[in-house]
């Protein structure tokens, strides 16, 4: 519950309060921070596959949402409305996770002046706007940076109810939580914290049963369709291992020494700010982890970013810690934070492909076609399965003026998937589609490292005439033998 200030630390408030605003101060400085550069690195590949699905008719998407991808339905279908009014740059596409992430910033920083005092949740909203992995989100075209939002939004949320139990502040809490499930079951995982405000408190436990019930039973479904995709969406995942484990804070953080420095504030927080709040914090963040990490080990569930929703929590505790020294001495280490994560920011507005020392480059490539195409021109992938995305990239760039695709057999729209197939007898194909040129977009070396008959159909009626090698892509441009 709010403690009371002493004057001491009534004085260190003060100033902060009445000069930098309250919780808009942190959420315009997550504005400057992660709205720099916004469009710079370009999409990626789940951003591309957001696109995909986005970009489609309404009965192309909820098709598609009945064989893959359920779980972001909510999260394309708000992009579907918002492409319509606003396009398809980087920059719209990845507005909605700025605006986002900056409600975030705010609402941790409220959270912080109920749960402590004004100061300490000013520097809880500025640590979360300087770290690594704010921006990352900020700049993400999927859902993440909303279930960042619904994660702190539910805390305050369950504060409130917590302080006054009824069922109006619980159904705000319901609300909170169903927005949560929406943009990532998985972030479900830190109602397991939130369970420790409730303990020994019958009327505000009975509460918050109802209200998780509620929610749970309006996400039945999503569930349902879930997790009987997830082995198919999630086949890229691999079990942790105590390596990933101990790396987790610098994987959620986008970069060790942020994620080592951060946790070492907030455990010292946890330790100094005692009592039932500092513990659902605690919690909010320890246990989503170990949940996850058994989860891990038993299906493919381990993608670090999932825990993302607990960075709020994670900077709350640290400022619990900060706030009880002088704001300059707060704002110090917070500008320490910020250079610590100063080579990931920058890093980050270069690729959002991981590890960032392979940056996939397929605005390079698109321009390389785009540049040196002719009008009959085809184009063939490789990898085509996968998730790599080549097709969609390609498609993303050029759009209509696209060489046309020789080896498709159906394309992802109208198989209701992410992913097109190819003709399974490439040589008959390629034949019929005599086309004088081809240009192929690999993630090898070129025609040569083409496998299997694809790759032998290739080499047998075409030639490699002109090689371009971009970040992580090679594009050939191949004529008839």
């Amino acid at each position: 519950m709010t403690q009371q200030l002493d004057p001491a630390r009534a004085r260190v408030g003060a100033g902060p309060r009445r000069f930098l605003g309250g919780p808009w101060a942190p959420a315009v400085l997550t504005l400057l921070i992660a709205g720099y550069q916004l469009g710079r690195a370009p999409l990626w590949r789940d951003e591309l596959a957001t696109w995909s699905a986005a970009t489609r008719p309404l009965p192309d998407l909820w098709r598609m949402l009945a064989g893959i991808d359920a779980v972001s339905g909510p999260y394309y279908l708000f992009l579907h409305g918002w492409i319509r009014l606003f396009g398809d740059s980087a920059v719209a596409l990845r507005l909605p996770s700025l605006l986002a992430t900056a409600g975030a910033a705010a609402v941790t920083t409220r959270l912080g002046a109920r749960l402590f005092d004004p100061a300490t949740g000013l520097i809880a909203g500025l640590l979360f706007a300087v770290v690594p992995s704010t921006s990352r989100y900020a700049q993400e075209a999927r859902g993440y940076a909303f279930a960042t939002l619904f994660a702190a939004l539910a805390t305050l949320l369950l504060l409130r109810a917590v302080e006054k139990p009824g069922w109006p502040r619980f159904a705000g809490y319901a609300a909170a939580v169903f927005g949560l499930g929406l943009c990532n079951l998985i972030a479900l995982l830190v109602l397991a914290g939130h369970a420790a405000a409730v303990v020994g408190r019958r009327r505000a436990a009975l509460g918050f049963a109802g209200a998780v019930g509620a929610a749970a039973v309006l996400l039945v479904p999503l569930v349902a369709v879930g997790r009987g995709q997830a082995g198919e969406q999630l086949d890229w995942v691999r079990r942790p291992g105590l390596g990933e484990l101990l790396a987790l804070p610098g994987s959620v953080l986008q970069a060790g020494a942020v994620g080592g420095a951060l946790v070492a504030l907030a455990a010292l927080g946890w330790a100094l700010a005692g009592g039932r709040w500092a513990a659902v914090l605690g919690l909010s963040v320890l246990l989503p982890a170990g949940l996850l990490f058994l989860a891990g080990l038993l299906g493919p569930y381990w993608v670090p970013r999932y825990l993302v929703v607990t960075v709020p929590a994670l900077c709350l505790l640290a400022a619990a810690a900060l706030g009880r020294a002088r704001m300059a001495y707060a704002l110090a280490v917070v500008l320490l934070v910020a250079a610590f994560g100063g080579p990931a920011q920058a890093g980050l507005r270069r690729t959002h492909e991981w590890p960032r020392s392979a940056p996939v480059d397929y605005p390079a490539a698109v321009a390389v076609i785009r540049a040196n195409a002719r009008p009959g021109d085809a184009i063939v992938y490789e990898p085509r399965g996968g998730w790599k995305m080549l097709d969609v990239a390609v498609a993303y760039g050029l759009g209509g003026s696209a060489p046309r695709d020789v080896l498709v057999r159906q394309t992802a729209v109208a198989r209701g998937e992410l992913r097109a197939t190819e003709c399974g007898d490439p040589a008959a194909c390629l034949a019929a589609a005599a086309a004088p040129r081809i240009w192929l977009l690999t993630t090898g070396e070129g025609l040569a490292t083409v496998p299997n008959v694809k790759g032998a159909a290739l080499r047998a009626a075409y030639a490699t005439q002109q090689i371009w090698h971009e970040p992580g892509l090679t594009v050939a441009l191949l004529g008839r033998r």
